[in-house]
């Protein structure tokens, strides 16, 4: 018997994104199901110049550990798409794929400040709460909304199915 994992992963780009993203959420769907899509947001780049970006967040289930979805499924999706990494962490790119929740673990505490994961987070799991202070998703992004620019842009992932 197979056991399946959940992850929400976020997906990101300011490299040719109306692309690159639906490219993405196409390629993910080769390794596992593509449960849920939230709408794209559009933000500014963060620690560096560069194109604004856009953000989508994805609801994925495979069969694929945590460190495999890494290395054989993100990592290869990201070669694909022509992600060049840098020393610069804040580079511009073609995507970039981050898993933001595991199996119900949170993974990154740090991105409970970032709109730009947190708000198309909260579209497809608005219940999920921050252990460390009891707030949601929801309860999150609606107070990083009032602090930073997003703007959701409509029509990005053109034919993809959302939320099947």
């Amino acid at each position: 018997m197979t056991e399946y994992h959940l992850a929400y992963l976020n997906l990101g780009s300011n490299i040719q994104p109306e692309t690159n993203l639906p490219k993405a959420l196409n390629l993910l769907s080769e390794y596992g199901e593509v449960l849920q899509v939230s709408s794209v947001w559009e933000s500014e780049a963060v620690g560096a110049t560069g194109p604004n970006y856009l953000n989508v967040c994805a609801a994925f289930r495979s069969s694929f550990p945590r460190a495999a979805l890494k290395e054989q499924v993100i990592q290869s999706i990201e070669a694909q798409l022509g992600r060049k990494r840098s020393a610069n962490k804040y580079a511009s790119r073609t995507i970039d794929i981050d898993i933001v929740v595991f199996d119900d673990e949170f993974l990154n505490q740090e991105s409970w400040k970032l709109a730009y994961v947190v708000v198309p987070l909260a579209e497809i799991y608005p219940e999920y709460r921050n252990r460390e202070t009891g707030e949601t998703v929801s309860e999150i992004a609606t107070r990083l909304r009032q602090r930073a620019w997003m703007e959701a842009r409509r029509g990005v992932l053109g034919q993809l199915s959302r939320g099947k």
